[in-house]
C-alpha cells in the first residue's frame, strides 16, 4: 500500500509538473499570443491629417501588436505623399509589413455605355505599378454604385476580370470589398453582391468581406462563406464601435469557418469611436488577441 500511496503521489507531481509546461493560448506571462492581424490606417484618419504624423503613428500601432498595413490614400503614385519604396521601408522599419490597399476608379457613363474600359485600365496599369513597388499582396476596389442595369453590372465584372488579370501578371491579386448596398437587387433582379461572385473568375477576383456591412445588408457572413466557399482572401473585421462590443456581429462563427472562406488575412478597420481613436484601435486589436476563436495565422 505505502508503495502504491507514492506511485500515485509521483504521477500527480509529474501531471502537474507537464501542465505547468503546457503554454497558454494566451501566451506565457500573461501576455496575448502573437497573432496576424492587419489594420486598415483608415481607422487613425483623423491621427494623420496633421504633417510628419504618419511615422509615429505607424510606431504606435506595432507596439499594440498590428503586424501589417492596409492602405487607403493613393494618389498621383504616392501612398500618403511617400514615394511607393519609401512608404514600403517605414512600414517595415517598425516590424510591420504591406499587406494591401483600397484604392479604385469606377466606370464612366461613357465607358459603360460602349463597355470600352481602355482609359480606366490605363490609370490601373500606373496604379499596379506602384502598387507592385510598395510591396503590396492585394489590391482591393473599396467601393462602387449600385449599376442602373445588369448590362452594367457586366461591363463591371468583366473590368474587375481584366484589372484581377494584371493584378496577377504583376504578382498580386485584386479583390473587391463590399459595404450594405451590395445586397440590394439590380433591376429588382440580381442581389448585387451574388451577381459579383457569379461572374468575375475566382483566379482573378477575389472578395474582402466586411463583415459588419454584410450584417448590416441583412445577411450572413458564414451563409456567404458556405455558398462561395473560397472566395474570401481577406475579411475586413468591423463592428458598430469598437470590435467586440455591439454583440451584433458573430465573431465567433465567422472566425470557425474562415478555412471554408479561404481567409489567408484579416484586417482592422475602425469607422466610428466610443473613445480616443488610439484607444479604440488598441481595445480591437485586444479583443482578437485575447479572443481563443481568433487564429494566430491563416495560411
Amino acid at each position: 500500500m505505502k508503495f502504491k500511496h507514492i506511485m500515485m503521489a509521483t504521477s500527480l507531481v509529474a501531471g502537474m509538473m507537464a501542465s505547468c509546461a503546457q503554454p497558454s493560448a494566451a501566451g506565457t506571462e500573461g501576455q496575448a499570443e502573437k497573432k496576424e492581424i492587419c489594420i486598415q490606417l483608415y481607422s487613425v484618419r483623423d491621427l494623420l491629417s496633421q504633417p510628419d504624423s504618419l511615422e509615429p503613428i505607424v510606431k504606435k500601432l506595432a507596439d499594440m501588436g498590428y503586424t501589417s498595413v492596409e492602405a487607403a490614400n493613393y494618389g498621383d503614385g504616392k501612398l500618403y505623399g511617400l514615394a511607393p519604396q519609401d512608404f514600403k521601408a517605414l512600414i517595415e522599419k517598425y516590424g510591420m509589413t504591406v499587406l494591401s490597399s483600397h484604392v479604385g476608379r469606377t466606370l464612366s457613363d461613357e465607358e459603360l455605355a460602349s463597355g470600352n474600359c481602355e482609359e480606366s485600365l490605363k490609370w490601373w496599369d500606373e496604379t499596379i505599378a506602384a502598387h507592385k513597388a510598395a510591396g503590396m499582396k492585394y489590391i482591393v476596389m473599396p467601393w462602387m454604385p449600385v449599376p442602373k442595369t445588369l448590362k452594367d453590372m457586366q461591363t463591371y465584372c468583366d473590368y474587375f476580370n481584366e484589372i484581377g488579370r494584371r493584378c496577377q501578371a504583376a504578382g498580386m491579386k485584386f479583390g473587391y470589398h463590399n459595404h450594405n448596398h451590395e445586397f440590394q437587387k439590380v433591376e429588382d433582379k440580381e442581389v448585387m453582391y451574388d451577381y459579383m461572385l457569379q461572374h468575375t473568375d475566382p483566379a482573378l477576383v477575389f472578395f474582402e468581406m466586411d463583415v459588419y456591412w454584410v450584417v448590416r445588408g441583412q445577411s450572413s457572413p458564414v451563409e456567404y462563406f458556405k455558398k462561395y466557399p473560397g472566395r474570401f482572401s481577406l475579411l475586413h473585421i468591423k463592428d458598430e464601435l469598437e470590435i467586440g462590443q455591439s454583440g451584433m456581429v458573430g465573431f465567433d462563427a465567422i472566425f470557425r469557418n474562415v478555412k471554408t472562406a479561404g481567409t489567408e488575412g484579416i484586417v482592422v478597420e475602425v469607422e466610428r469611436y466610443s473613445m480616443p481613436v488610439l484607444e479604440s484601435v488598441e481595445q480591437s486589436i485586444g479583443y482578437l488577441l485575447e479572443a481563443p476563436f481568433v487564429p494566430a495565422q491563416y495560411k
